[in-house]
């Protein structure tokens, strides 16, 4: 099996989800790069993971495709999924390798790269998939086992005969915004090169937003027990969540909500002292370049949490934990709810101090965290 995939030049990898989903493929998509020294990869993503194309070394092209059986992908007709066909089949690619979590189907992508004559097709699936796939990996999740997502899609590649020693995540943001973002902190009277944290309060699924009185009470525990500058960030979408924020008099909080690209956010969280994020994307970019990582982790699934990078992961147990839901299917999203913010700032003084050595320039001293 292997040996065919070590001469296909040019792969097609298919991840039609979010920006997340797609920095955690970033090890794999390594590993296949690794395999053929010529070997030319081709991302098929979702027109949210398309943005992340410049900041990923291992992809050397990015198709943004809305899927039709992705469920955040808007409604098109017919003919456009036709075309998608002879687009794929006009790019002769020597094989596709199709990513997905456990609860997905490879099957609906599997038809597209068959239809598209692409002569080499993997991926995980429970079901006979007959023509679709011609290396077909049983899927052991979830029943055998549930793995990290990276570690899913890093044995996925391992069966094709790919495998890689760095199995860190990819995000390269580049020089000038770097500079942009030292620039813009500056002019906020924030030195980027003391101790700052970065807040990130938001997510795409409601079941993973930590509350936001709670996210008010632990800018003020935060600014009481620390006292160094926090920064906010969000998309545009997400400001009116922000702006509910309670900033208590006398603390240094920036909100850049709105007001960063994806490589500007990139840059910003590789040069924080440590992030405090919800479960969503830009928790694994500031993972992919390094940056410790408070993850207010909801109990929805359990397979995403920081990857390769000194991290502390918190939640409130409850018996509905791996729910799957975007929405509290109980009501009372107790998994965060119960989240004491108090435990959070615990949390972070913790992880400063384990990683002064890694990261930090000044030390953190024992009377500001006990």
């Amino acid at each position: 099996m292997p040996s065919r995939w070590n001469d296909a030049a040019h792969l097609l990898c298919v991840r039609l989800d979010s920006l997340g989903d797609v920095l955690m493929c970033t090890p794999a998509l390594r590993a296949l790069r690794a395999q053929c020294p010529q070997r030319r990869l081709t991302l098929l993503t979702s027109p949210a993971g398309a943005a992340l194309g410049p900041y990923l070394p291992e992809v050397d092209a990015v198709l943004a495709y809305e899927a039709p059986w992705m469920k955040s992908s808007a409604a098109a007709a017919p003919a456009t999924h036709i075309d998608w066909i002879a687009r794929l089949a006009g790019q002769h690619f020597d094989g596709a390798v199709i990513f997905t979590c456990y609860s997905q189907s490879a099957l609906p992508a599997a038809l597209l790269c068959q239809l598209a004559g692409i002569p080499l097709r993997a991926a995980y699936c429970r079901e006979k998939p007959y023509q679709l796939l011609t290396d077909w990996i049983l899927d052991p999740e979830p029943g055998a086992m549930v793995r990290h997502e990276v570690q899913r899609q890093l044995d996925l590649v391992r069966h094709l005969g790919a495998e890689i020693m760095d199995e860190r995540l990819s995000f390269a943001p580049g020089a000038g915004e770097m500079d942009a973002v030292r620039s813009r902190l500056r002019q906020a009277g924030i030195d980027p090169d003391t101790r700052w944290l970065a807040l990130h309060p938001g997510a795409s699924a409601p079941a993973r937003r930590y509350p936001g009185r709670h996210w008010s009470t632990l800018v003020k525990e935060l600014s009481e027990r620390i006292g160094c500058p926090l920064v906010l960030t969000g998309g545009a979408h997400e400001m009116g969540l922000i702006d509910a924020i309670e900033i208590p008099p006398g603390a240094r909080v920036l909100s850049l909500a709105g007001q960063l690209g994806i490589g500007e956010l990139g840059a910003l969280l590789a040069q924080a002292s440590l992030m405090i994020s919800n479960n969503t994307g830009p928790a694994h970019i500031a993972a992919a370049v390094g940056t410790p990582v408070v993850d207010l982790y909801a109990l929805t699934n359990l397979q995403h949490t920081p990857w390769r990078v000194p991290s502390r992961v918190l939640n409130h147990d409850v018996a509905c934990r791996n729910c799957h839901r975007s929405i509290c299917p109980e009501g009372h999203h107790d998994c965060m709810e119960k989240l004491a913010p108090s435990q959070v700032v615990d949390a972070v003084c913790s992880l400063l101090k384990q990683t002064e050595g890694y990261r930090l320039r000044e030390a953190i001293s024992d009377e500001a965290c006990p």
